[in-house]
């Protein structure tokens, strides 16, 4: 049989070995943080509208503190320290009388590594009526006034506030404009201690490093009958941004049916493009039903960052970091043409993670791995077995010796 088949198959079926013995929970996903959370740190007085979920995931030599905020524009905060023993300090005084700059702080300062923040700042809506689903390419006077997040008025984190699964929900509504005084906007924070994967589509994968956002349109009354929604975010950064989002592809949509892409927005050192001290990571779907099913799914899409020489609208975001950090601006534009509009079910809903070091990726899962088992193993399997059949067969058809003359 020629060598040269024999080891392209034996190389093939070592890679499908490696693969999945590779694809499972290996030591960086095995790791583990101590997590904890508390309400409103610091804090003697209750005072409605300002509140502050703080998490702190304690690792063997470091810390995350992770800080979701509903005052003005609502806002997920990370803050990364070489120090198990940091904790956060609010100075509530200077915080409530509107003296935002230095009131919230991380200490000791000095062991501050790696901080960043994710504020949702607007919510735009426009008329489709060409079913475009492309809001760069409509008319401006296709758009309808901007709900301003900061204007918006959030519920008591309170009231959804859990301890033990270290989860909170926010949700807000501008009673100024009657289109949303029954309708609300919604997000829900998650934080993890270790590797999982949400329950609910789109079943983003997490780890110790990372927390996760959900966020919701709901019941929101559309001011016309091809109403469509953009949904604006800002980041912050200690380190330099990419001016772009990486999309990432893969041939296994086990967890996100039809979603093959999941797209990624990464800060690194100025001095070291190749490493990520942190990311905000998304998959580029969004569901029309709280439950979703299959055919609830539509597509999103992100424009490109955008840098901006302002802080976001956000107090508690003012009060962590000081002017002149990196700030850019991206838009996240839900369906596309052909796609129902927003009053077939007067619901949207979409998840992002938050994290340190490099975003989770996904390996190829077991059906996956049984599939390219299957469909590479079996025709080697045919050919080496093959191969070896036809030499034995040859070998007992040559002549033994020599045959007898008549």
């Amino acid at each position: 049989m020629d060598s040269g088949l024999v080891q392209s198959s034996t190389f093939i079926l070592c890679l499908l070995l490696r693969l999945h013995c590779t694809s499972g929970y290996g030591d960086e996903d095995d790791y583990r943080r101590k997590v904890s959370m508390e309400l409103n740190p610091g804090q003697t007085e209750p005072s409605v509208g300002v509140d502050v979920a703080h998490v702190r995931a304690v690792g063997s030599n470091d810390t995350l503190h992770f800080l979701f905020c509903s005052h003005e524009a609502p806002a997920l905060m990370l803050v990364h320290t070489n120090s198990s023993s940091s904790n956060v300090h609010i100075n509530w005084t200077a915080f409530l009388s509107g003296n935002y700059s230095g009131s919230l702080r991380v200490e000791p300062e000095s062991s501050v590594q790696f901080s960043s923040a994710v504020v949702f700042t607007r919510l735009w809506e426009y008329d489709d009526m060409n079913d475009t689903a492309d809001p760069e390419h409509v008319a401006p006077s296709s758009f309808f006034p901007s709900y301003e997040l900061k204007d918006f008025s959030w519920k008591d984190l309170n009231a959804t506030v859990n301890l033990t699964t270290h989860t909170a929900t926010l949700c807000g509504r501008n009673n100024s404009k009657s289109f949303m005084s029954n309708g609300s906007l919604c997000l829900a924070f998650s934080a993890f201690e270790s590797r999982g994967r949400d329950s609910v589509w789109p079943s983003l994968l997490h780890n110790a490093n990372s927390s996760q956002l959900h966020v919701w349109l709901d019941n929101v009354i559309p001011r016309s009958n091809q109403s469509r929604f953009v949904l604006e975010l800002q980041s912050v950064s200690s380190a330099e941004q990419k001016g772009q989002v990486d999309v990432l592809k893969s041939i296994d949509d086990e967890y996100t049916p039809s979603i093959f892409k999941v797209s990624q927005w990464v800060s690194s050192p100025s001095n070291a493009s190749s490493e990520i001290l942190g990311y905000t990571q998304w998959k580029p779907v969004a569901y029309r039903t709280a439950h979703p099913k299959f055919e609830d799914a539509t597509p999103c899409r992100h424009s490109d960052p955008v840098l901006v020489s302002q802080l976001p609208p956000s107090g508690w975001v003012r009060a962590l970091f000081r002017d002149g950090l990196q700030t850019s601006t991206l838009n996240i534009t839900f369906s596309i043409a052909g796609d129902p509009f927003y009053n077939v079910t007067n619901y949207l809903s979409w998840s992002v993670l938050m994290g340190l070091g490099n975003p989770p990726q996904d390996s190829f899962s077991s059906l996956v791995l049984t599939i390219m088992a299957v469909g590479l193993g079996t025709p080697l399997a045919l050919i080496l077995f093959g191969g070896v059949g036809a030499c034995v067969f040859k070998k007992k058809q040559q002549p033994q010796g020599y045959e007898p003359i008549n």
